[in-house]
Order: structure tokens, then sequence, then C-alpha cells
């Protein structure tokens, strides 16, 4: 059993901020800033792709209710909601989990930044056969 199927299950403690059937968010052991949630399904899939897309969109909502409501006690600027898949994109623990970051300033402990180039652009080919 995988350390997030623990944690749902009652044999890990954690600090609850939100349960429901389906549902469990909690804060993360190791924050990157204040407030630093993780939101996971109670049952098991690898990461978001393997995932049923009704807990995906639930733990979206979770998250947007738990933001509206850290805006009134923690105050941050603005947030991440992202989620890491497969190994590649920084993935440790293989329970799909979405992680809630309120954002206070460019020193709140989380460095996140896109740097585009155009060698990662694709060729018109390419793009039309990413197309459904």
């Amino acid at each position: 059993m995988c350390v997030f199927c623990k944690i749902a299950a009652g044999e890990i403690p954690c600090t609850k901020v939100y349960e429901d059937e389906h549902v469990l968010a909690f804060l993360d052991i190791n924050p990157v800033t204040q407030g630093h949630t993780l939101i996971i399904p109670k049952k098991h899939a690898d990461d978001f792709t393997q995932c049923p897309s009704y807990l995906v969109a639930r733990m979206h909502g979770i998250a947007r209710k738990l933001a509206k409501h850290y805006d009134a006690i923690l105050k941050p600027k603005g947030y991440h909601f992202l989620s890491n898949a497969k190994p590649a994109a920084g993935q440790s623990v293989f329970h799909v989990h979405f992680h809630l970051i309120p954002r206070y300033d460019a020193t709140d402990g989380l460095d996140f930044a896109f740097r585009g180039t155009e060698r990662h652009k694709l060729d018109p080919a390419t793009q039309k056969k990413l197309h459904l």
C-alpha cells in the first residue's frame, strides 16, 4: 500500500483540511509555502492520467473551495494548482495528487518559471496531429 493510501486509510496521521467520501486534502509535510496542501483521491490511481475524470474534476472543485477559504485566512497573492505525472515530471509519490500552493512573493520558497524557446516549437505537421 502506498504512503498516500495509508494516509487516506488513517494509518499515517496528517493535518486534514478537507475530507469527504472520495477525496482527502491535507497540509504537505514539507511545504514550500505556508498553506501548501495536497489533494488526493482516496481510491488509488498512479497519476492524473490514470485517475477517473470525475475524481480529477472533484479535486479541482475542492482546490477552488480551499483557495477561497485560504484567501481569508492566509491572504496569499496567488496560487499554483499542479500535479506531476510520471518521474520525468518530478513525480515522487505514485498516487495521484494535486498541489495547491499559495503564493506570497518571489521569495516565498518556490521557484517556478516557464522558459520556452524556439527549439521547443512543433512543426505544423506535428501540431496538426495533436488535434483531437
